[in-house]
């Protein structure tokens, strides 16, 4: 680090002003990322509640595309599986 003066004078601050300053410059940082998304508001709470919520919903769909797929698919195979079963044993045409 360098000991230059600043000013003409060395500046010299204890650990818990160190802590304080750090604290002051996180809260102004996470204030202004906050600002810069747009949830600078009183209402940020509910809008990653609701953002939260989507997300779930959107997982829950998701999940419920596959589960059909599979179903879909097994029962397709299945009816596959029957129809050759039957045209062997000469049951259909």
């Amino acid at each position: 680090m360098n000991d230059q003066p600043i000013d003409g004078r060395l500046v010299s601050l204890s650990r818990a002003e160190v802590e304080d300053l750090l604290a002051a410059a996180a809260a102004r940082g996470a204030r202004q990322a906050l600002k810069d998304i747009g949830v600078d508001n009183g209402e940020a709470r509910e809008d990653i509640r609701e953002l939260r919520s989507l997300l779930g919903a959107l997982r829950l769909a998701r999940r419920t595309v596959w589960q059909t797929t599979v179903r879909v698919l097994t029962t397709v195979l299945l009816a596959a599986l029957l129809a050759w079963a039957g045209v062997k044993l000469k049951l259909l045409g």
